[in-house]
């Protein structure tokens, strides 16, 4: 299983990312920087690793199963946002910004995915040697826990606004504790949009799964929703047309040369 701590990471053979304009280690592991225009975003190394993925017991939950619990591994590293996508970064990058809760460091919301596709289409052009994309539903459960295996990373209302204290708002990203691989509002603040379907759960062991149909999965929770719904294993999804006031998304970033275009000219 993975633990807490990042011990391989492209950094420790200082190799930076091209794209990356600062980098650097501290308690929570290694961390790069870019920059478009005059805003800065952080992401956070996601080592590879296996864990459980799922609940133990079924969750009384209208929505997507959570059950049976499964163990689940994940092949290659990637860098990840260490926040939702703020407003600012969605601006800088040329988009149209729509949010209800209107502030440069609140995350965007009311984005369809298609939007997001076309957002991370641009980020990857400004971004030399990088390809985004959304992670998915197995990354982002993987990176919500980074090696914790209870209901949630840590307590509720230190690391989540959620509906026990939002105050029926967005809030600035990273104004919450993040979690041991320095991820903030994984929990809670908005929903974020993964880059797969979901897919149902088996007890057999799977490598980088992925489903596959015409929904895409949400995660996190958001301001709007109680405790309940704000676990690292809660699962929704909705159409890729949907947006709402409660629902952004984060980016997972790899190499250009690990992009599917990459492997097809390969």
């Amino acid at each position: 299983m993975s633990t807490g701590i990042v011990t391989e990471h492209p950094l420790q053979h200082g190799s930076p990312p091209a794209w990356a304009d600062e980098w650097g280690h501290d308690a929570w592991g290694p961390w790069c920087r870019f920059q478009v225009q005059n805003v800065w975003q952080r992401l956070r190394w996601i080592p590879s690793g296996q864990f459980l993925m799922g609940s133990v017991e079924a969750p009384n939950s209208p929505w997507i199963e959570e059950t049976p619990q499964h163990l689940v591994r994940i092949t290659q590293g990637f860098w990840l946002f260490d926040s939702p996508c703020p407003q600012e970064l969605w601006e800088a990058v040329g988009m149209s910004n729509q949010s209800h809760f209107r502030g440069p460091l609140l995350p965007v919301e009311r984005v369809s995915f298609d939007e997001v596709t076309d957002f991370i289409d641009r980020l990857t052009t400004l971004t030399e040697g990088m390809f985004c994309r959304l992670p998915t539903e197995a990354e982002w459960e993987y990176s919500c826990r980074a090696g914790t295996t209870g209901e949630r990373y840590g307590d509720l209302d230190a690391i989540a606004w959620y509906l026990g204290n939002s105050d029926y708002s967005t809030h600035e990203v990273r104004g919450k504790q993040c979690n041991p691989w320095g991820l903030y509002d994984m929990i809670g603040n908005v929903w974020e949009w993964c880059a797969d379907s979901p897919r149902k759960y088996s007890s057999r062991p799977e490598v980088d799964p992925s489903g596959q149909g015409s929904r895409r999965v949400l995660r996190g929770g958001s301001w709007l929703f109680g405790a309940s719904d704000c676990r690292s294993a809660y699962r929704d999804g909705s159409t890729p047309d949907f947006r709402s006031s409660h629902l952004g998304f984060r980016v997972a970033a790899v190499p250009a040369s690990e992009s599917p275009e990459a492997s097809v000219v390969e």
